[in-house]
């Protein structure tokens, strides 16, 4: 796996996302901050729907909400926690170093 930057710590506010990725081929991946401040990084689409998560998604604790049909998913596993969604998120690790985010996707 390729380890991507990300972005800057303080360029991604607690309880908020992001997509990175995404050109010249590369898978989008969706990065978000939790409001305790960690980092957790999935593919962007929901399994649901194709929705982009790290653009338009509701953080709740550990768990991302896609708004489109409110499916559910863990941070850190991707499991999917409610219907409709069925199909688990796939997990990237983060990394933090000197400030800059990196996800292994």
């Amino acid at each position: 796996m390729r380890r991507r930057y990300a972005c800057m710590v303080d360029d991604l506010a607690n309880g908020t996302s992001m997509t990175i990725g995404g050109v010249d081929g590369e898978v989008p991946i969706a990065l978000f901050r939790t409001e305790d401040g960690e980092f957790f990084a999935t593919e962007d689409s929901c399994t649901h729907e194709q929705w982009s998560l790290g653009e338009d998604s509701d953080l709740e604790g550990g768990e991302v909400v896609c708004p489109l049909h409110m499916a559910r998913f863990d941070l850190r596993t991707g499991k999917a926690l409610c219907f409709p969604a069925t199909v688990a998120l796939r997990t990237f690790q983060v990394e933090i170093e000197d400030g800059r985010v990196f996800v292994h996707g």
